[in-house]
């Protein structure tokens, strides 16, 4: 299973840097550009974090992928 987001489009649409996002959520820039590209899962409460600043359920923001199915 793969997580995905869609961070960057909720970003834009609220018309925000990544260096925006960041600061709002107390990380540096290129984490953000990490997570956007799903190189870095974030933690927990960083995911929660990020749903809150782009006003949006995390449940909407993240999402498990299935790639080929369990095991």
């Amino acid at each position: 299973m793969k997580l995905s987001n869609h961070i960057k489009q909720h970003r834009a649409r609220l018309d925000l840097t990544q260096q925006d996002l960041a600061d709002r959520v107390g990380v540096r820039r290129q984490a953000i550009l990490a997570i956007e590209k799903g190189k870095y899962v974030p933690s927990a409460l960083l995911a929660f974090q990020l749903a809150r600043a782009l006003d949006m359920p995390v449940g909407e923001l993240f999402e498990l992928d299935d790639e080929g199915g369990e095991g």
